[in-house]
């Protein structure tokens, strides 16, 4: 069967769980004693593997089967959970992003792991050095790892059965070939030569054949009759040169029976969870849209799955479907303009309904698009709780409007300047712990992660409080290393001298570090931003904190605006970013201190005007006794800008000015009217400092 059609779902599915383990190995760690928590981790690896196995990927079925091992004794209570095990599984999850990368990349999914694999065997085992042991003998946990590896059949647990009986020794062994060995073949036909010169070798894992073909990472076992004693065993291996370790365990009719129980166990458990992973999520999501022909008989779970009422689709498919749309809309605007001139009822009639059809279609195209930032954010508390542990800080990351929406195109391109800023907020921001109880504040730290839209924008905002940006600092370390004279950093206003952050290789750090300080990467960070349309600032108190502000664009191809002329020139302002509309007059237009304010409910504005912005010739609204006006919002800020006449609301599609204009500030791109004419969107959020 080829498995190739489904490597995409299979990756995507890959990496749901992997983050479903990061989280709920967060909240493990906040509450250890929690074995609900434990069955939902153990459950979502086990399915992993199931799947991972299925796909052919043996390295990350293995890994996983080594982390199953281990919660599967935390959550029959033969374990407790500790820091060393919770760095050691998080590690194992790196490890597992890591091969799925490479499986994305057009790799196989191979990794170095055996450092991993060591510890996990260790803490299996009882021999970690945490100062806790899991509670059992050193039989049973024999018994548990050779369950998980190797089955008997009939035959050969009667023969190993009858030859305990008959006095004979049996033993299950295994062993570690080096890691830097260059020949482990040679080294496991060594291993074998030796033993059946005074014994049999039953059952080995894996097959002999595979580990003459070199088909196994380091170790295999062995199911071996004889009459020797264990240590001349273990002793006659470990003289073979490359040999890191042997164990020989000898088996009695007692466990030889448990064993045999748990393997058929085992493997009953492990064909039942490989059908049920293709099942669940390849076949149900390939075949959605098909009914049964006939029941399947239920698995053996708790909790039938539900069908999945969800399909993925690629991202290229829905860019076609919004340029198809877009175009769709343009000539929707023509045919209403066409429709007024003509006074045709019927083709009236007709483009009415038309529009309430786009109109609904244009929605569920926009909906396809949009994906909550949810999807970048719960990726940074696991990052924080690492950054913490290695800086010896305490760091309470506070997440709110992870449910906010942008489009999928912004949310794939955010994530890394995200990672930077919050690096530099945990390194350089928030103080070391001594530092924070000298200053009168708590140990924790607070690292504010938050979403909001506002108008026809999303923002972003990381906010510590920390040490804050000291201007003076700032100031004489840019002037150290030349981004400004000692006589333009006079004249710069803190905001200016804040944003001296984003220069290239500037940073603040009294030493570099591999998180770096604050400064290190803003520059990439910044230029990232600014070719997606975006905008960073930064707000900082000494003493209290900073805020970094990340103004992101929504990027829809369509959106609603409002037409608005002033002189021969047109533009589309996005409603969403619109407070009201009004007309004052000439003499309310204030001088306060150089700057034109305007009464607005009871509060004074600024005043903008269109045609000075932007230098239309053939009007000036000096010269109107009375003058429309926009009121336009930022958060929670005003401002007014007034226009010649208001031409309507409508739908529009928004396009790039590609490379063929500068980005022109408070011009977010261009559009096509009904009546084939070019009309420049504003964009508000660039007249409100």
């Amino acid at each position: 069967m080829d498995m190739n059609q489904y490597l995409s779902m299979f990756i995507d599915e890959s990496n749901d769980h992997l983050q479903s383990l990061n989280d709920n190995m967060l909240q493990l760690e906040g509450n250890p004693e929690d074995l609900g928590i434990v069955q939902v981790i153990f459950r979502s690896a086990h399915t992993l593997k199931g799947m991972a196995a299925t796909m052919g990927f043996e390295d990350l079925a293995s890994l996983t089967h080594k982390m199953e091992n281990v919660l599967d004794l935390v959550r029959n209570e033969k374990l407790k959970m500790q820091d060393y095990i919770f760095d050691t599984l998080f590690k194992s999850l790196d490890a597992l992003e890591s091969m799925v990368q490479d499986i994305t990349s057009g790799g196989e999914g191979k990794a170095d792991v055996s450092a991993i694999v060591a510890s996990l065997q260790a803490i299996e085992s009882g021999e970690w050095t945490g100062g806790e042991t899991p509670v059992a003998t050193t039989t049973a946990k024999s018994v548990e790892s050779i369950s998980s590896a190797v089955d008997l059949d009939e035959f050969q647990y009667s023969v190993l059965d009858q030859s305990i009986a008959e006095g004979h020794r049996v033993f299950y062994i295994d062993v570690l070939v080096s890691e830097d060995s260059q020949l482990k073949g040679v080294r496991a036909y060594m291993v074998f030569d030796l033993l059946e010169r005074s014994g049999e070798v039953v059952k080995s894992f894996p097959t002999v054949q595979d580990i003459e073909q070199e088909k196994f990472e380091r170790s295999f076992s062995l199911y071996y009759i004889t009459t020797k004693e264990a240590q001349e065993l273990e002793k006659s291996i470990l003289s073979i040169s490359e040999i890191e370790s042997a164990k020989v365990i000898q088996l009695d009719q007692e466990t030889l029976q448990q064993m045999t129980n748990q393997a058929a166990a085992a493997v009953e458990a492990e064909t039942v969870a490989i059908a049920t992973a293709v099942s669940q999520e390849i076949a149900t999501a390939v075949k959605s849209e098909e009914k049964p022909a006939a029941k399947q008989p239920a698995a053996p779970t708790k909790q039938a799955a539900a069908p999945s009422r969800t399909i993925r689709v690629d991202i290229e498919r829905l860019d076609v479907l919004m340029n198809l749309f877009s175009e769709l809309l343009i000539d929707r605007s023509r045919l209403e303009q066409l429709a007024s001139e003509t006074g045709n009822n019927d083709l009236s009639d007709t483009v009415a309904h038309l529009s309430r059809v786009s109109s609904d279609l244009q929605n569920i195209v926009l909906k396809l698009r949009m994906v909550p930032v949810d999807t970048v954010f719960n990726r940074f508390p696991r990052m924080i709780r690492d950054l913490a542990k290695t800086l010896d800080k305490k760091i309470d990351l506070v997440i709110t409007g992870a449910e906010t929406e942008l489009d999928r195109t912004v949310i794939d391109e955010i994530g890394d300047p995200l990672v930077h800023l919050l690096r530099n907020a945990v390194d350089h921001g928030v103080e070391s712990i001594a530092e924070r109880v000298a200053a009168g504040k708590p140990e924790m730290g607070t690292v504010n992660l938050r979403a909001f839209h506002s108008g026809n924008h999303v923002f972003i905002e990381i906010e510590d409080d920390g040490k804050g940006i000291y201007r003076e600092k700032l100031l004489q370390t840019a002037i150290k290393r030349g981004v400004v004279t000692e006589e333009q950093g006079a004249k710069m206003s803190d905001d200016e001298v804040n944003q001296l952050l984003f220069a290239p290789g500037f940073s603040t750090a009294d030493k570099i570090s591999d998180i770096s300080g604050r400064g290190v990467g803003l520059d990439v960070v910044k230029s990232k931003i600014t070719s997606l349309g975006g905008n960073v600032t930064i707000h900082s108190t000494p003493g209290k904190g900073t805020n970094f502000s990340v103004q992101l664009p929504l990027t829809l191809s369509i959106i609603a605006a409002m037409l608005v002329r002033v002189g021969s020139e047109k533009y589309a302002i996005p409603l969403s970013s619109i407070v009201e509309t009004a007309i004052v007059q000439r003499e309310q237009v204030r001088n306060i201190h150089g700057n034109k304010m305007i009464t607005f409910r009871e509060s004074l504005i600024p005043y903008l005007s269109l045609n000075e912005v932007f230098g239309v010739p053939d009007f000036n609204d000096e010269d109107e006794s009375e003058t429309e006006i926009v009121v336009i919002r930022k958060g929670d800020r005003l401002a007014a800008v007034s226009v010649e006449e208001f031409i309507g609301q409508s739908e529009i599609v928004l396009k790039s000015m590609g490379t063929y204009l500068p980005s022109i500030e408070g011009i977010s791109g261009a559009t096509i009217l009904g009546d084939g004419q070019v009309a420049l969107i504003v964009d508000p959020n660039a007249f409100i400092k």
